[in-house]
C-alpha cells in the first residue's frame, strides 16, 4: 500500500505525481490532436480534451 508523500511539510497523495505523468504526456499529444486539425472534427473540443487527458492518466495508472 502507497502511503502519503511528505513534500516540504505538505502530505501528498501519489495520485498526484500520477496527474503530473498524466498531463507532461497529454500536452504533446494534444499539440498533435490541434496540428493534425483533429479538434475541427468536434463540436466541443474542451470536452475532446478532457477525454483525452482521463484516457491518458487511465493509461499511467494501469501502468503503475
Amino acid at each position: 500500500m502507497t502511503t502519503e508523500i511528505n513534500f516540504f511539510g505538505v502530505y501528498v497523495a501519489p495520485f498526484v505525481g500520477d496527474l503530473a505523468v498524466a498531463f507532461l504526456l497529454f500536452l504533446p499529444l494534444r499539440w498533435l490532436f490541434a496540428r493534425a486539425g483533429l479538434f475541427a472534427l468536434f463540436w466541443h473540443v474542451a470536452l475532446v480534451e478532457l477525454c483525452l487527458f482521463v484516457a491518458v492518466l487511465g493509461f499511467t495508472v494501469y501502468l503503475v
